[in-house]
């Protein structure tokens, strides 16, 4: 009896997911998120801990080839799954299990003697191939290849020594990283010398998820109070659980995206707002993120202003930790506000990360400071400044028909 095989079998039950969201389809992946949590499961931090690959929107073809290398960076048996409708989640998560059972069932026949590899177990195992030594090597090579970036150049330091300069890109396909965002980093030693934010495109004919309450108002349209307040809430919640995932504590993360997915769902008012907002004094409260988050990115309101950023990173008028606690407080104040019914006014349009009548999305602003925000900070802090601004990328979308907006 193969017990390895019996014991992986069983474990395969839930398989691990690691998931990609294409830019516009921040709705399916929280559900897919939802999905997950519903049957105990989580999103794995890389490719090489998952079974399968799940990607939340439809690719733009000519920008997807990365995909397939980042499939082939799933340990074999390695299954991808393309969900496209946020209520599809469940189908397509017992879809991938039972792919992935297939391919175990089909690995523990014996083959033949002699038969050749097919193509795909040739280039999906842990086997070094096309010239890369395992997945940590491949890992790299795929996103270095889906940002175009060269690989190292000499440059003077602060210091006026000659130092490596190497190129690093972070995205488009990271845990905890806004969908679809790209950074091409120039590190000299662990200092970001210079930094340059693009994006995958954006797939128009929506509205953006998290900003929709307030344009849908802007439109005529009749959206209550309570609705806007939950999106909100929901929002920081999720941008909160993506900060607190990147600085390594883990449990508050899971916290706050079950409580993301519970003010989307709209029932239990009260027992939520508390829960809300004893979250919120939490972590509010907390030294050790004040250790880790102070200092980094700091963001004067005056230069925010001049930048055009406004929302919570203008209010904030400071640093990562400023503009945790600007969340947190906007958390609490919207969680107050859950069951107004009162119809939300066509002028306010303040989404949850600025405001939304003018000639730019906010999130543009957040992008365009960005670099700026990276210059000169050690790498392994990049990934927390980004987080404490989470831009979304849904708000570059072209503008939606009069019929998507509508819809």
């Amino acid at each position: 009896m193969d017990l390895r095989g019996a014991l992986r079998r069983t474990a395969m039950r839930q398989p691990a997911v690691f998931l990609v969201t294409w830019p516009g389809a921040t709705g399916i992946r929280l559900g897919v998120e939802a999905e997950l949590r519903r049957r105990g499961r989580t999103v794995v931090a890389s490719p090489a801990a998952a079974d399968a690959l799940v990607v939340c929107g439809a690719p733009v073809p000519a920008r997807a080839r990365w995909l397939d290398d980042l499939e082939r960076a799933v340990p074999r048996p390695a299954v991808r799954v393309t969900v496209t409708e946020p209520g599809h989640a469940a189908r397509a998560l017992d879809e991938v299990r039972e792919r992935v059972r297939a391919q175990l069932d089909t690995e523990s026949t014996p083959r033949p003697t002699g038969r050749e590899p097919t193509h795909h177990e040739d280039h999906a195992g842990h086997e070094d191939h096309d010239g890369h030594n395992g997945h940590a090597d491949h890992d790299a090579h795929v996103m270095s290849e889906a940002a175009g970036l060269p690989l190292a150049e000499r440059a003077d330091d602060r210091d006026g020594l000659r130092l490596d300069r190497l190129h690093v890109p972070l995205g488009p396909a990271l845990a905890d990283w806004p969908a679809g965002l790209i950074l091409r980093c120039a590190l000299q030693g662990d200092i970001v010398q210079r930094a340059e934010a693009e994006h995958l495109p954006v797939a128009p004919g929506g509205l953006p998820f998290w900003a929709a309450p307030w344009l849908r108002a802007a439109r005529g349209e009749r959206v209550t109070r309570g609705t806007a307040a939950r999106r909100r809430c929901a929002a920081h919640l999720d941008s909160l659980g993506r900060l607190l995932s990147v600085v390594g504590w883990a449990d508050p993360a899971a916290r706050s995206r079950r409580l993301r997915d519970e003010v989307l769902g709209g029932p239990h008012a009260a027992r939520t707002t508390a829960e809300v907002r004893r979250l919120a004094t939490r972590v509010g409260r907390s030294r050790t993120l004040r250790l880790l988050l102070a200092g980094l990115g700091p963001l004067p309101a005056a230069h925010a202003r001049e930048r055009g950023v406004s929302g919570p990173a203008l209010a904030a008028d400071g640093d990562a930790h400023a503009r945790l606690h600007r969340w947190l407080t906007e958390i609490g104040r919207a969680a107050g506000d859950f069951d107004d019914t009162r119809p939300l006014a066509p002028g306010d349009t303040h989404g949850p990360r600025g405001a939304l009548d003018g000639e730019r999305p906010p999130s543009r602003a957040l992008l365009d400071v960005l670099p700026g925000l990276l210059a000169g900070t050690e790498f392994g802090c990049a990934r927390a400044i980004v987080a404490s601004l989470d831009p979304d990328i849904d708000e570059l979308a072209p503008a939606p028909s009069a019929e998507a907006a509508h819809a």
